[in-house]
């Protein structure tokens, strides 16, 4: 469903598959779950193709929420426009703005300059 690197400092989770409703959850956790081993390095969620569905989305929305309340800077890359939008028009907004990208490079390299 997922796997994760170190970049740069830059700890970059790829979702390579739809969760499903049902692994919505658990999606959620693992994420979190890294997010807490590797803070407070930024984190970069990559959504393939086949990792973008709606139940990604309200995971990758989720984890967002919980980067906010520790301070960890979160963007995600996406190919799809519609995912983009998506991410972008429900993004909480009481804390850091969800930033979305369209390529993982730039995301990394944003998050890496964000962060020194």
């Amino acid at each position: 469903m997922l796997s994760h690197t170190l970049e740069h400092g830059v700890l970059v989770i790829t979702v390579d598959q739809d969760p499903g409703i049902d692994g919505r959850a658990a999606l959620t956790t693992y994420i979190t779950n890294l997010v807490d081993a590797h803070k407070p390095a930024p984190v970069v969620i990559v959504l393939t193709d086949l990792g973008g569905s709606h139940a990604a989305v309200s995971a990758v929305l989720r984890a967002h929420q919980w980067c906010g309340r520790l301070g960890v800077l979160m963007s995600v890359v996406t190919h799809s426009a519609p995912v983009r939008r998506l991410l972008e028009n429900n993004a909480d907004t009481s804390g850091p703005r969800l930033v979305v990208h369209a390529r993982t490079d730039t995301a990394i390299a944003t998050a890496f300059t964000a962060a020194a």
